[in-house]
């Protein structure tokens, strides 16, 4: 029964809604604004440029501007992890590590315009917003 009772208490943990109280992304907030970059592994792609006023933007790049229900997996110094639902738009989870205020790497996938995205790269702050 401890057992089982430990069990939820972590399932209820992981999954706290991001404009919950306990769960703040203040490693999105340290990240800093302007223009950053967003090269894809593995792929021979060319990089995206956007413009960042906060770090949650690159929660959602494939859902940018949307407003979207968020349920954070994950919020650490160095890590965050944010599942996301659009309603009628899509879907997806995004990790974020933190290897600098200006540079992280980006794991998201997840459902946009009815087709299945994945995204795995680096997002490097490169300068300022035009």
């Amino acid at each position: 029964m401890r057992i089982a009772g430990a069990a939820l208490a972590v399932l209820l943990t992981c999954s706290v809604p991001a404009s919950g109280t306990g769960s703040s992304l203040t490693m999105l907030d340290q990240l800093e604004p302007g223009r950053w970059e967003i090269r894809e592994r593995s792929t021979s792609v060319a990089p995206v440029r956007v413009c960042v006023a906060h770090g949650q933007k690159l929660i959602q790049l494939r859902h940018p501007d949307m407003a979207c229900e968020r349920y954070v997996v994950q919020d650490t110094a160095t890590e965050v992890v944010v599942q996301y639902t659009c309603k009628g738009r899509g879907y997806g989870r995004t990790q974020i590590r933190k290897e600098t205020n200006r540079l992280v790497q980006i794991d998201t996938r997840g459902i946009a315009g009815g087709l299945p995205f994945e995204l795995v790269g680096e997002a490097r702050r490169i300068g300022e917003c035009n």
